[in-house]
């Protein structure tokens, strides 16, 4: 009777085991997988492809609440009206006095009126052009619908559809941001623990410079030089402020690896100082890496947030949850809270899904586990 030979079970296999035991991880995996495959779907076109269509009228409220009665409508009509007809004039307008000449000439007439109160001269032709285009069956603006599933926001575009777009945006800064990040604090804490002595020495200064500064002050300092708004401008601006926490782990955790004993080996061998660092040490340590690109990922998606709601985030004609909290903040004042709700539920359910998974993770793969 032959033995079979006994092989240990490795640090991976013992991580999932414990991640498929825990039933709370396994929900966060499930539901963090699902906004990963709506990213996909959303960024090749499946899905959310035509968020920018102009599908609802403006500020649309969702099935569930109904169009707007005859009475609201006739009430909001009457104040626009009000506001047309008599609007406030400003005494440092320069054109005031002409402004008040053309009110006296056109106050008997019923043509429709700008913002200025002056009668809009092209208004009866663009009319007839529309009805001439109507009757032909070419108009020029299609039919809008007065509710949509979850409403619309000023210009009619849906909101689900803008929530999944702009899910898309922030999904990708924060896990492109978060590898970058890591990516750098693993090197840095790879030569500084390794080499020790001034190379240790200039890498703490070096992280030391960073940590003095309080982190948000950091990021909008960078973003206000830089000046230049774009989703690739905020993902080096995130990497390049965020990797001080990956450094101090990974630079301990060097520092403790290459005194063990497979590293004098690999020495003994004849290894490359390169070969010692990332091909004997670093899987020993990944796990904290990957551990760390699961925290900062949950960082940067509310860092992007943040930015793109203070107006040095995405530029103009990219969604993402920040640009739709900024704009939510002025619809809340006229009672449209749908496009709020949607941003932040959304980010809420993903950041908490997150975090729950990453402690999950960080404690599967804690080694004094059994």
């Amino acid at each position: 009777m032959t033995m079979q030979p006994h092989t240990s079970t490795g640090l991976w296999t013992l991580a999932w085991r414990r991640l498929r035991a825990d039933k709370i991880a396994m929900v966060s995996l499930a539901i963090v997988t699902a906004f990963l495959l709506m990213l996909v779907l959303s960024a090749s076109g499946i899905i959310a492809a035509d968020w920018e269509q102009e599908s609802g009228i403006s500020y649309a409220p969702p099935h569930f609440i109904g169009a707007d009665t005859a009475t609201e409508k006739a009430d909001t009509a009457h104040t626009a009206s009000a506001t047309q007809a008599s609007p406030a004039e400003n005494p440092l307008d320069p054109l005031k006095d002409v402004l008040r000449d053309l009110r006296q000439k056109t106050s008997g007439q019923t043509e429709p009126l700008d913002f200025y109160g002056i009668n809009d001269p092209l208004a009866k032709e663009m009319a007839d052009i529309n009805a001439a285009l109507a009757k032909s069956g070419k108009a020029v603006v299609a039919e809008r619908a007065n509710t949509l599933p979850f409403g619309a926001d000023k210009w009619g575009h849906d909101i689900i559809k803008k929530t999944i777009k702009g899910a898309e945006t922030s999904i990708v800064v924060g896990l492109v941001a978060a590898v970058l990040a890591t990516l750098l604090g693993t090197l840095f804490g790879a030569f500084a623990g390794y080499f020790g002595g001034r190379t240790d020495d200039f890498f703490n200064w070096f992280y030391s410079i960073f940590t003095s500064i309080p982190y948000l002050l950091l990021v909008l300092s960078v973003a206000a030089v830089l000046q230049q708004k774009g989703v690739s401008t905020i993902i080096l601006i995130l990497a390049f402020t965020g990797w001080t926490g990956p450094f101090r782990l990974m630079r301990a955790e060097y520092m403790k690896h290459k005194a063990r004993e497979y590293v004098w080996a690999a020495d003994a061998i004849g290894a490359t100082h390169f070969r010692k660092m990332f091909i004997h040490i670093f899987p020993n340590v990944s796990h904290v890496a990957l551990v760390q690109v699961s925290i900062l990922v949950v960082g940067f998606i509310k860092s992007e947030v943040i930015l793109s709601f203070l107006g040095f985030g995405v530029p103009v004609g990219t969604v993402s949850w920040g640009s739709m909290l900024n704009e939510a903040q002025n619809e809340l004042i006229l009672g449209k809270w749908w496009q709020l709700v949607a941003a932040t539920t959304a980010m809420a359910v993903l950041v908490t899904a997150f975090s729950m998974f990453t402690d999950a993770l960080r404690d599967a793969l804690d080694p004094k586990l059994k």
